[in-house]
């Protein structure tokens, strides 16, 4: 294990971290709060931290896939550490749990909430907890590999750590290069939501925060009824945009050169855009008798299907008094998730096309038990190896699924909302239904059981192996080892 490059890496990250907190700091010295002190003197030490520990360069780059995996877990645990201390500091969150609930579930764009009053909180804590959205959206090893130098060939293990879905690849030959037209593509995409918001007479806040978690596909309102009372033109803009941050970024990639015939051929996005028209179709035919127009029916569908599909988590009305039908809908969306290579989370839907494809090739084995099958993914042979893993990550993911939904039954509460906080914390969506629905917050859980939601949120955003590295005994025996000699 080489140890001195995680350490490299983890001060790089408490220098960015220290960069990110000025926002808030300036946030406060704008709508003068007090609170400018409590983010400045956490990014000051954030910055002296990190400059402490890469003071010194290693003289060993090169990492592999293990380095690239401790990396990314405990770069997203120093990350959520260090940001949940502001909201101590100011007095908002005081209980350290709730604090690092929150931060975690900003940066894991989770969204789900310990607050019961969210328009109490200062602005530069609103923008804090919005903008924590749109570092973890995109990554924040990303983002480190988009702006710093780093030496070495095996960047893009920090990018398998971090990238959502089951691969990973360049889009052109230099990993930096990739990482810097990822969030440019990003950036690109909040910008216009912002310009397109503000065109609609949202103030400038309220936008500036909305696109963070939309662009995140985070889901942290900043009004207590999340967005039931911005006008129709803000909800279609907020659930086209989230329906198009669930998209794998590649498709905007080939689109960006011209290339519009590959990213529509991509067989993600196609399956991708008929799940939510079918499950759109299938909610609005079945709220258009209870609302007054069907305009109104068509617009909250949409919402909630783009936000739930995209693991977002805003919404614009109380899906937890919808027919179980609906419910049903969304429940089974929270699990599928968007695209691999987007911002939203959940199983994703290449992972869903591989594990269907895999059951037809397993039935059609029993037929034609001499036959050869190829599983195809957009016209080219998927290799056994992204099978296997794609097996292996759906087998580990029901395993942690099951094991939180017990550890959280000694809450004594009803199953439904117990399921579905899993699912939507595991799935890094936000809300789910009955006492954590739309409405509710998790703040009556016990400190216990909201390390179990925090540790779901953190495998759900990681995709599950790079967290589990750290319980792995072989990486720590390696390392003890190493230092003894």
């Amino acid at each position: 294990m080489n140890t001195s490059i995680i350490r490299y890496i983890l001060g790089q990250i408490l220098k960015l971290q220290s960069l990110f907190l000025l926002l808030p700091s300036i946030t406060a010295i704008i709508y003068k709060e007090d609170t400018f002190l409590n983010y400045l003197t956490v990014a000051c030490l954030c910055f002296i931290i990190g400059y402490l520990m890469t003071y010194k360069k290693p003289s060993d780059t090169v990492f592999y896939l293990k380095e690239g995996c401790v990396a990314t877990a405990l770069s997203w645990i120093v990350l959520s550490l260090s940001g949940a201390f502001p909201f101590m500091l100011t007095g908002e969150i005081p209980h350290f749990t709730d604090a690092l609930f929150e931060t975690v579930s900003g940066f894991t764009t989770t969204g789900s909430s310990i607050l019961s009053n969210v328009e109490a909180l200062s602005y530069s804590s609103l923008i804090w907890r919005s903008f924590t959205h749109w570092i973890g959206g995109m990554g924040v090893l990303v983002f480190l590999l988009a702006i710093i130098p780093m030496s070495g060939g095996s960047n893009i293990n920090l990018m398998k750590a971090e990238s959502p879905g089951p691969s990973v690849g360049k889009l052109v030959p230099k990993m930096r290069s990739t990482a810097r037209i990822l969030y440019l593509i990003y950036l690109g995409m909040s910008i216009l939501m912002f310009l397109l918001l503000i065109f609609g007479k949202m103030p400038v806040f309220d936008a500036l925060a909305t696109t963070f978690g939309t662009a995140g596909t985070g889901g942290f309102g900043i009004k207590n009824d999340s967005f039931a009372s911005y006008s129709p033109y803000i909800q279609w803009i907020t659930g086209i945009f989230m329906m198009l941050f669930g998209v794998n970024f590649n498709a905007y990639y080939f689109i960006l050169f011209l290339n519009i015939k590959k990213a529509f051929k991509m067989e993600e996005v196609r399956w991708y855009f008929t799940i939510i028209t079918l499950s759109v179709f299938v909610i609005f035919t079945d709220l258009m008798q209870f609302y007054p127009t069907l305009g109104d029916a068509l617009r909250d569908s949409f919402f909630q299907v783009s936000s739930i599909i995209t693991t977002t988590g805003f919404a614009t009305a109380d899906f937890n008094l919808w027919s179980t039908t609906s419910k049903t809908t969304l429940v089974l969306l929270m699990f599928i998730g968007a695209c691999a290579g987007s911002t939203g989370g959940g199983l994703k839907i290449s992972r869903l096309i591989i594990l269907i494809k895999t059951i037809f090739k397993e039935l059609t084995s029993y037929t034609h038990p001499k036959s050869i099958i190829k599983i195809k993914m957009d016209d080219k042979p998927i290799e056994h190896e992204v099978v296997r893993s794609t097996n292996v990550y759906f087998i580990t993911y029901m395993i942690i699924f099951v094991v939180s939904v017990f550890c959280l039954t000694f809450e004594n509460k009803d199953l439904i909302t117990l399921f579905t906080a899993v699912a939507a914390t595991l799935n890094n969506i936000g809300p789910g239904l009955e006492m954590v629905g739309p409405t509710a917050n998790f703040g009556h859980f016990s400190d216990f059981s909201k390390l179990v939601i925090i540790f779901d949120m953190l495998a759900g955003r990681l995709e599950l192996f790079p967290l589990l590295m750290l319980f792995h005994p072989e990486i720590w025996k390696d390392t003890i080892k190493k230092k003894l000699k």
